[in-house]
């Protein structure tokens, strides 16, 4: 990795991304997000505070759990003046978003169990398979695309 001096408090987008991991084309998207931010020069090339190094790990931490851009940048826009987020901040973030990740692994939870169940029967069936056809409001009264056949059906029976 390549390191760069101290005395140098301006990274270029080729730089930020050898630091960070981070493909420039990333860094270029989270800069559209609004995630970062960058200078343009006279020659309008980006320029990026040293600092954006660290709130590029934030991103692509949070990302890795699961945490969508949009709340990301939510996250923040919440620290004063755009500062780099702390040691501190990632704690308060974290478990603001403990609760979400709890719901998202116990539904990952059940799918993973209906899976197993369809893997166990073969069936696959759109009646009653909760992968193919989940939350089915339907499915009590009708199964498959009988839905679909009584609807086609009755406009024909209005146009005659």
């Amino acid at each position: 990795m390549p390191q760069i001096p101290e005395k140098i408090h301006e990274l270029t987008v080729g730089q930020l991304a050898a630091r960070s991991g981070a493909a420039v084309s990333a860094l270029h998207f989270y800069e559209s997000k609004g995630l970062i931010t960058s200078r343009r020069t006279a020659g309008n090339q980006r320029r990026y505070h040293r600092d954006t190094l660290r709130r590029v790990a934030f991103v692509r931490a949070a990302q890795r759990v699961g945490i969508p851009l949009a709340t990301i940048r939510e996250a923040l826009a919440e620290l004063p003046e755009e500062r780099t987020p702390t040691r501190e901040d990632w704690a308060r973030l974290s478990e603001a978003w403990r609760s979400e990740l709890d719901q998202r692994i116990s539904q990952l939870n059940r799918l993973r169990d209906h899976l197993t169940d369809c893997i166990g029967c073969g069936c696959l069936s759109l009646d009653t398979c909760v992968l193919s056809n989940p939350d089915d409001v339907f499915g009590d009264r009708l199964t498959g695309s009988r839905l679909m056949v009584e609807r086609r059906g009755s406009r024909q029976g209005r146009r005659q």
